[in-house]
C-alpha cells in the first residue's frame, strides 16, 4: 500500500519523503479524495530475477530455457505506461497493467515449471518424512516454531534440537553465523521482557489517562505500529520473539515463581485447538485495526489491549502455557511468520542461543498441526490484501452497497471482510481437495492432510506482503515512538527521527516490487518440497503441485490488482 496514504489512514504524519508537486505541496487529486502519484522509470523484470535465482541452483540442461525466457519477457515487461486519471491528477503505473499481470502470473508459473522439471524426489534419499503420510501428524506446535528465539515444543518452554520434528532433515538445521553465551542471552532475554513490559504498562496508563490526541500518544505510536505490526516485522527476520516479550507470559512466570510450580486450575480442551487464536486474530487485526477508529483513538486502544492482556493473564491461570502457546493471537501468527525468518536463534543446552542461517522456505516444508492453524494461515494472507483493499475506490462503491442492503454502522464493512475471507478460505479448501483427487495415491485424511501439508508454503507470501505493506509504517512511527519515550523521560522536547529520508516514492515502488516477487518465488519452492517429499515420483509430485500454483497465481494477479487501484482517503 502507498506510503503516504498508508499513515494517512491512520491519521498520522506523512512521513518526509511524500511525494509533492513542484509547487511544494502535496500530491493529491480533488476528486473523492483520491491520491495520485506519478512514478517514473522501468519496471524490473520480475521474471528476469526469478529465473536468476534459479539459474544459480539448477542443472545446466535448463540454462537455456532460462536464457531464452531472460531475453524474451524483459522486452515485454520493459514498457512503460500511463493509466488511471483520477481527479484531474494521473496515476503513472510502471508498465501498462495487463503487461504487470501477465508477468507476474508467468513469474509464478515459469518458476514451479522449472523447479518441476529439474528435480527428482529426494524423500527417502535424505531422510525426509511424507508430509501427506502417516507421519503427517507427527508435527511441532504451530505456534512455536521451531524458527523462533524460544522454539518451545513441551510446557516448560525450553527448545528441543534444531532437527527435531522438523520433517525436512538434518539439512534444516541451517548454518551458524554467530553464538551467544548462557550469560548474555540471559542479559537479553532479561531486559526484552523487562522493557517490552514497561511499555505495555505505559501504553495501557497513557491511553487511559494521557492526551487523548493520537499522533501524541504513546499508546497509538506503540501498539499498533511497533508492537502488532514491528515484533510481526522482526519474527520475519529472526523468528518469532513472543515468547519472550509477550507482557502476559512475563507476569505468568512471575505468578509462577511465587507458587514455586506450574500454575493451572484445569486441562487446557484439545477441542478448544488454536481457535481462540484465530479468533483473536480476526477481531484484533481483521477487524479492529482495518475497520474502526480504534487505532485512531488512545483510550480505545488501551482498553483493548488491557482487555485482551486480561484474558490472556486469566486463562493461563485457569490452563496454564498451554493457553498461552495454543490461544494467543499473536504466538500463534508470529511463530507462522517466524517459519519464514532466514536468521533463526536456536536455543543451546547451557541456555545460550546459536544464531542459524537457512533458506527462508525451510521452515515451510513441515506441516501445520490442526486445521485452525491453516486458517490463522490464510487468513494472515487475506487480511493483508484487504486492507490495501479497503483503501480502493471499489471497496467504497461495495461498502455502499452493503450499506444500502444492511444500514448504517460498521455491519456492512465487517461483513464484506469476512465475506471475503469466507471466499479465500473455501478457494484454499477447493484447492486442497483438487490436489487429493490429483494424488497418485490414497491420501490418509484426505484433504485435510493435505491442508495441513501446504498451507505453511503460503506463508512466505503472507510474510512478503507483510513486509511490503508495512515497513515504512513501522519505521516512521517508531521514530515518532522513541521521540516520544525521550520526551517524557527528559521532560524535553524531541522531534521524531526521520529515518526513512532518503527513501523515495520510486524506491519504495522497487522494493514493494521485489518482495513481492522474492515472496512468491519462496512460496512455490516450499510447496514444490513438500510435493517433492510426498510424491514418489516427478510426475506425482507436478501433479499434487499444479492446484496450488493455480491458486498462488490467481492470488499474485488479484494482488497487484489491488496495489494497482486508485488510493482513496479513509
Amino acid at each position: 500500500m502507498p506510503i503516504v496514504d498508508r499513515c494517512r489512514r491512520k491519521d498520522l504524519r506523512p512521513p518526509p519523503f511524500a511525494l509533492r508537486t513542484p509547487n511544494g505541496t502535496t500530491a493529491t487529486g480533488d476528486s473523492g479524495g483520491a491520491t495520485a502519484r506519478r512514478l517514473q522509470g522501468r519496471f524490473p523484470s520480475a521474471t528476469s530475477f526469478t529465473v536468476g535465482i534459479l539459474i544459480c541452483t539448477m542443472r545446466r540442461r535448463t540454462v537455456l530455457v532460462a536464457s531464452l525466457t531472460t531475453s524474451f519477457l524483459p522486452a515485454v515487461l520493459s514498457a512503460t505506461a500511463r493509466a488511471h486519471g483520477v481527479g484531474g491528477s494521473r496515476f503513472d503505473a510502471p508498465v501498462p497493467l495487463s503487461f504487470l499481470f501477465a508477468g507476474a502470473a508467468a513469474t509464478v508459473a515459469l518458476t514451479a515449471l522449472l523447479l518441476g522439471l529439474t528435480s527428482d524426489p529426494v524423500r527417502h534419499e535424505r531422510g525426509v518424512s511424507n508430509p501427506i503420510g502417516a507421519s503427517a501428524s507427527e508435527t511441532n506446535t504451530p505456534g512455536t516454531s521451531t524458527s523462533g528465539a524460544n522454539a518451545p515444543t513441551a510446557t516448560d518452554g525450553r527448545a528441543r534440537p534444531a532437527t527435531a520434528g522438523t520433517g525436512i532433515g538434518p539439512r534444516n538445521a541451517g548454518r551458524v553465523v554467530a553464538t551467544l553465551s548462557p550469560a548474555m542471552a540471559r542479559g537479553v532475554r532479561f531486559g526484552a521482557r523487562l522493557a517490552f513490559l514497561v511499555c505495555f504498562v505505559a501504553a495501557v496508563g497513557a491511553g487511559l489517562f494521557g492526551t487523548q490526541a493520537d499522533a501524541e500518544s504513546l499508546a497509538t505510536a506503540f501498539v499498533w505500529p511497533v508492537w502488532i505490526k514491528g515484533v510481526g516485522l522482526y519474527a520475519i527476520a529472526f523468528g518469532s520473539p513472543w515468547a519472550v516479550l509477550a507482557p502476559w507470559r512475563t507476569l505468568y512466570d512471575a505468578l509462577r515463581q511465587l507458587e514455586g510450580a506450574e500454575v493451572a486450575l484445569f486441562e487446557y480442551p484439545e477441542r478448544l485447538g488454536r481457535w481462540p487464536a484465530l479468533a483473536g486474530f480476526v477481531v484484533l487485526v481483521g477487524v479492529l485495526e482495518n475497520l474502526t477508529i480504534v487505532p485512531r483513538s488512545p483510550r480505545m486502544t488501551a482498553a483493548v489491549v488491557a482487555g485482551y492482556g486480561a484474558l490472556m493473564l486469566g486463562g493461563s491461570v485457569l490452563f496454564g502455557r498451554a493457553w498461552l502457546r495454543e490461544a494467543d493471537a499473536f504466538a500463534v501468527l508470529y511463530g507462522l511468520l517466524g517459519r519464514v525468518a532466514p536468521i533463526r536463534p536456536v536455543r543451546t543446552d547451557p541456555g545460550g542461543y546459536r544464531l542459524a542461517l537457512r533458506a527462508p522456505w525451510r521452515g515451510c516444508t513441515r506441516p501445520v498441526a490442526d486445521v485452525a492453524v491453516v486458517a490463522v494461515t490464510v487468513a494472515a494472507v487475506y487480511t493483508v490484501s484487504f486492507d490495501g483493499f479497503t483503501s480502493t475506490i471499489e471497496f467504497q462503491r461495495l461498502l455502499s452497497g452493503a450499506r444500502n442492503a444492511l444500514g448504517a454502522g460498521g455491519v456492512a464493512s465487517v461483513s464484506l471482510y469476512f465475506a471475503g475471507l469466507l471466499g479465500f478460505v473455501c478457494a484454499f479448501v477447493v484447492v486442497a481437495r483438487a490436489m487429493e483427487s490429483v494424488a497418485s495415491t490414497q491420501v490418509p485424511g484426505g484433504w485435510r492432510t493435505i491442508a495441513l501439508a501446504f498451507a505453511p508454503t503460503v506463508l512466505p507470501i503472507a510474510a512478503a506482503y507483510e513486509l511490503a505493506h508495512n515497513y515504512p509504517f513501522v519505521l516512521s512511527n517508531l521514530g515518532l515512538f522513541v521521540a516520544q519515550v525521550g520526551t517524557a523521560i527528559t521532560r524535553t522536547a524531541i522531534d521524531p527521527i526521520a529515518q526513512l529520508e532518503w527513501l523515495s516514492v520510486g524506491a519504495f515502488w522497487y522494493s514493494q516490487v521485489l518482495l513481492i516477487v522474492c515472496g512468491h518465488v519462496i512460496a512455490v519452492v516450499a510447496a514444490h518440497r513438500v510435493a517433492l517429499a510426498a510424491g514418489e515420483t516427478a510426475r506425482d509430485a507436478r501433479r499434487l503441485h499444479a492446484p496450488l500454483v493455480a491458486l498462488m497465481i490467481g492470488y499474485t494477479v488479484l494482488s497487484l490488482w489491488i496495489v494497482s487501484r486508485p488510493v482513496v482517503a479513509g
